[in-house]
């Protein structure tokens, strides 16, 4: 049974001066709590190892997918494949991801839910608010599986150096510039848009910011914010299947743009690959003995309690855990039916005396870097809360 410890919260006031405005959920109830799970060293280096060895299973089987041929069979836009080829040969930098595990604490085995490879949310939460949570209450703001901040920061760095950066690297940067974009109208989006072009602004590029709207794009020349300046990246806070979708012949200037290299796109189009669930029947086939793997088939598992989940899908929608029998113990809808299903073996969460269950968030920027939790029922859905951690 987990118990967390109770601690003070921050207040409103401070969190939304830091930006962060989205700090309470639409019934009321805050969504960072003033809580905070204990992790010993054991647990929080049993999570760094398990996000680095799934990280190189995700690339293997990646492979496997592009060599194979199976971009159907993971929901992939026939439209993208070129450009996931394209953006995988030249190997372009994947930025940053998040693992969603089940177990590694209260004395549960670590299990892979789901990577969150394109577009994660919790960034801001995990890298500044569980830190200051700490902070706030006198306790050891290092004591935390943490450093995200920096390895987003290098990872920047390594866009030119394909490496740590130097001692003296600012030579690199005297004229590379990246335009960030996300949707107006969505605070969480924007505030975790803003955060990374703070990163990269500290790793000693030049950058903005516009909403996707305001971006312009030029099959010939790049991307262009909206006083006309040409940028050598772009970050997008958009998944790579929602781009697919638009009637207005992005998906094809954004095509020609990669193959014309007038402008990187970041996160890589590859990295639609991983976000896809389909890749863990692919990860399932190919390594059957790894602890971290529940078996996953796109059809239904017989005599297991199992969870249904679409191909692309957020926060808990479309998703269906059946008990051994095939009876449906949960289910939650959502805009996300018109894509093809998987069928995972369902896994035990960490649950506090209430029956709340507790989900582990480990970041990945090239390797494992930072960890965060978020508590809800037997779906997590938008409703689910952020939960700090301390090691002990």
């Amino acid at each position: 049974m987990l118990q967390t410890e109770i601690v003070q919260p921050i207040s409103n006031a401070l969190m939304e001066e830091l930006g962060m405005t989205w700090h309470t959920d639409s019934d009321g109830t805050p969504y960072i709590l003033n809580e905070i799970i204990p992790v010993t060293p054991d647990e929080a280096e049993a999570y760094y190892t398990a996000a680095n060895e799934l990280y190189a299973m995700y690339v293997e089987a990646a492979q496997y997918v592009i060599d194979q041929e199976l971009f159907p069979a993971l929901d992939i836009p026939f439209n993208l494949v070129t450009q996931i080829k394209r953006s995988w040969e030249r190997d372009d930098l994947h930025l940053y991801g998040r693992f969603d595990l089940a177990g590694g604490i209260d004395g549960l085995p670590i299990k892979l839910i789901e990577f969150n490879a394109d577009t994660p949310t919790s960034l801001f939460e995990t890298a500044v608010l569980q830190w200051a949570l700490l902070k706030a209450n006198g306790m050891n703001e290092a004591s935390q599986f943490n450093n995200l901040y920096a390895a987003i920061q290098k990872n920047f760095q390594r866009l030119l150096t394909g490496e740590d950066a130097p001692e003296n690297f600012a030579h690199y940067y005297q004229y590379q510039n990246i335009l960030f974009s996300s949707l107006a109208g969505l605070a969480e989006d924007e505030r975790t848009t803003r955060f990374l072009q703070q990163m990269a602004s500290d790793a000693g590029f030049q950058t903005d910011y516009c909403y996707m709207n305001e971006a312009a794009f030029s099959e010939q020349q790049g991307i262009f914010n909206p006083q006309h300046t040409r940028f050598d990246y772009w970050f997008k806070l958009y998944p790579w299947e929602d781009i697919a979708l638009q009637t207005d012949g992005i998906t094809g200037i954004l095509d020609d743009i990669s193959r014309q290299q007038t402008c990187t796109i970041l996160n890589p189009a590859y990295t639609l690959l991983f976000q896809s669930k389909g890749i863990m029947k692919i990860l399932y086939e190919l390594f059957p003995d790894s602890p971290y793997l529940l078996e996953t088939r796109t059809e239904p598992l017989q005599g297991k309690k199992q969870v249904i989940k679409t191909m692309f899908g957020r926060e808990g929608a479309n998703t269906t855990i059946l008990d051994a029998n095939g009876r449906v113990l949960k289910s939650l809808g959502g805009e996300y039916d018109n894509y093809h299903k998987v069928y995972q073996a369902f896994a035990e969460f960490p649950q506090d005396r209430e029956g709340r269950s507790y989900q582990a968030g480990v970041f990945y920027a090239w390797e494992a870097c930072g960890l965060g939790f978020r508590r809800g029922w037997d779906i997590l859905d938008d409703m689910s809360k952020f939960v700090s951690h301390r090691i002990l």
